[in-house]
């Protein structure tokens, strides 16, 4: 084994920043669930999480809620690009935090502002996800396909 980032997988519930310190994941959405009261009410789960969902926060929310609508019932089989964006404050300290970069089922790219402190917003873009293309059967062995998604997060 070569690969270092088995070693610092944290141990916890969820999905965390420091499970994608130096890499990105593209999730497919398999259920929602909604719980009010709580600090993190929505627990997205995707192919693959072992039992590890993305609690997304707010500021994530109101991306999904923009471009997907209210209903969550919808999100499933949807799908999203999550980084790790190591500038997010907690207490005031820059902590990380997960970010989605690319959505499936947006038109276009989408930028809103959204509050990066009481007194300050930001403006945060998500790009269009494009499923990479079918290959077809009538091309030569060894030709590459596009996803679509040239431009890093």
């Amino acid at each position: 084994m070569n690969d270092m980032r088995q070693t610092i997988i944290p141990k916890s519930d969820q999905l965390n920043a420091d499970d994608l310190i130096g890499r990105e994941i593209t999730i497919k959405i398999t259920g929602v669930d909604i719980k009010g009261g709580q600090e993190q009410p929505v627990s997205i789960h995707f192919e693959g999480d072992n039992g590890k969902p993305y609690k997304a926060c707010k500021s994530m929310c109101r991306i999904m809620v923009s471009a997907w609508g209210p209903d969550s019932k919808k999100y499933v089989g949807r799908s999203m690009t999550l980084y790790r964006d190591p500038s997010v404050k907690w207490g005031g300290m820059a902590v990380g935090g997960i970010r989605i970069s690319h959505m499936s089922n947006i038109a276009e790219d989408m930028t809103m502002a959204l509050t990066v402190t009481r007194a300050n917003k930001k403006p945060f873009t998500v790009r269009q996800l494009v499923a990479p293309a079918a290959p077809n059967p009538a091309q030569a062995s060894g030709s590459s396909v596009s996803t679509g998604n040239p431009i890093p997060p």
